[in-house]
């Protein structure tokens, strides 16, 4: 690992994730669905091995919790509504979860990463936005299935980091949504014989 680790701080972060799109693009068949569909691989966890780097490796995975659970939550929600139906026929469209995975990833590189890279920066922002327009090219998404799916990535990114008041929001809403479970859970650890309630 500390190989790893030396050799990165000679070329430079900017370069490793240039070289890991690269990778993500000519690894494999060329068509733009699947150009896209690796690079919504390749850009999370990207901006995951940053935050390891930076020692916010817990952060982002709420950050990327938060916007998983949000995005299928609403496909889930909308069920049948006109704006979740795919250009294709499909259900579950709103919002496009590969936008949305794309976008924070690429916000949180573009943050965290490679602040100093204009380039760089240029260049994986334009990896999320053909993240997003490979999503219309094959007929999965509409425009704004995939603009509501950059929307909430890169809104998850920016909006729930560390002390934000959306962040403060978000953990409320959860300790109150927990608090029954947690309830039922003493309750039932007390009707169990020999069982004792951990503090």
């Amino acid at each position: 690992m500390r190989q790893v680790l030396n050799w990165l701080s000679r070329i430079g972060r900017a370069q490793v994730v240039l070289a890991v799109l690269v990778v993500a693009m000519l690894n494999g068949p060329g068509n733009p669905r699947q150009i896209g569909d690796r690079l919504q691989i390749a850009l999370p966890s990207i901006a995951f091995a940053c935050s390891v780097l930076n020692g916010s490796a817990g952060e982002y995975a709420l950050r990327f919790a938060t916007m998983m659970i949000a995005a299928h939550g609403s496909k889930h929600a909308l069920g049948q509504a006109p704006i979740n139906i795919r250009p294709d026929g499909g259900d579950l469209g709103f919002p496009s979860a590969h936008t949305s995975a794309a976008a924070l990833g690429a916000s949180s590189i573009v943050h965290e990463c490679i602040s100093g890279h204009p380039v760089a920066k240029a260049l994986v922002v334009i990896s999320a936005g053909f993240v997003g327009g490979s999503r219309i090219d094959s007929d999965r998404h509409d425009i704004w299935q995939v603009l509501a799916g950059a929307l909430l990535g890169w809104g998850c990114d920016r909006a729930l980091r560390r002390d934000t008041p959306a962040r403060r929001k978000v953990v409320g809403w959860l300790a109150w949504a927990v608090r029954p479970l947690t309830a039922l859970r003493q309750a039932a650890l007390r009707l169990l014989p020999g069982a004792k309630p951990r503090v």
